[in-house]
């Protein structure tokens, strides 16, 4: 199984309109990140998108992805759903829609702001069928757990994956550890991890908090994600330990 990153950055990008690069080297070109999402290869080639990214038909072009079998969304903010529309080209040549899955609040909030993409529309078919995780245990030869994480005020999901042997978790967009996610994550082969900033924020990992993650986890590989202006790729892979490294668009994980 693989996994690979498609975009690292927070949800104004790396760097910001305006060419505000903070603290990011402008001349590495691993401080240019597009906004959130993974995808999942299974040996068997199945495929899985984490995210309709606000960049995913960059992200898919750059990833030479034509195709996937299903789409999980974490929760419903634009940084992570706003790319939708291009999950219509994947629809093409297809039998029928994608399937897409997300948390029963989640899975309300996108049908609202998407009726056309669920539902149809002047004689479109219908994009994706999307449903509730709540009895969701197996996709397209993956299994599949999850749990809710505190994202401030609001809630994101965090998701793991297993297949061929290995499994990975997707924890981004949350605010404090709590058992439950320490509990789905545990002894994960890849753990890819929200990991805003260094200095603790209202509705987003930092640094320690991530690492702390990791451990608590016993992760055996971690990715940092979701970055912000503030994250030099060089600067911060000398400060974390071994087992974890800076995640950037276009990281490729084999497990």
């Amino acid at each position: 199984m693989k996994c690979i990153v498609l975009g690292s950055g927070t949800s104004t990008g790396v760097p910001r309109i305006g060419d505000d690069w903070g603290d990011c080297d402008p001349d590495e070109p691993r401080n240019r990140r597009t906004r959130v999402s993974i995808l999942l290869e299974s040996a068997e080639g199945r495929r899985i998108l984490v995210d309709t990214s606000t960049d995913l038909r960059q992200q898919l072009l750059a990833n030479r992805i034509d195709a996937i079998d299903a789409v999980f969304w974490t929760h419903d903010h634009a940084d992570h759903c706003h790319g939708i529309d291009d999950l219509r080209v994947l629809r093409y040549g297809r039998g029928g829609s994608i399937p897409g899955y997300a948390s029963g609040f989640t899975v309300e909030r996108l049908r609202r702001r998407f009726d056309y993409v669920f539902a149809g529309q002047h004689g479109y078919p219908t994009i994706v069928s999307l449903e509730s995780l709540d009895r969701l245990r197996l996709c397209a030869g993956f299994a599949v757990n999850w749990c809710q994480m505190p994202h401030g005020p609001a809630q994101s999901t965090g998701f793991r994956f297993e297949c061929d042997g290995k499994s990975v978790a997707y924890a981004t967009d949350f605010s404090e550890i709590r058992d439950e996610m320490v509990d789905t994550f545990y002894g994960v082969d890849l753990l890819v991890t929200d990991c805003l900033r260094r200095e603790p924020h209202p509705t987003h990992a930092h640094l320690a908090m991530a690492l702390e993650l990791a451990e608590r986890c016993r992760a055996r590989q971690t990715v940092l994600t979701h970055l912000d202006k503030s994250m030099d790729y060089r600067t911060l892979a000398r400060e974390i330990p071994d087992g974890v490294m800076v995640g950037y668009d276009g990281l490729e994980v084999r497990l």
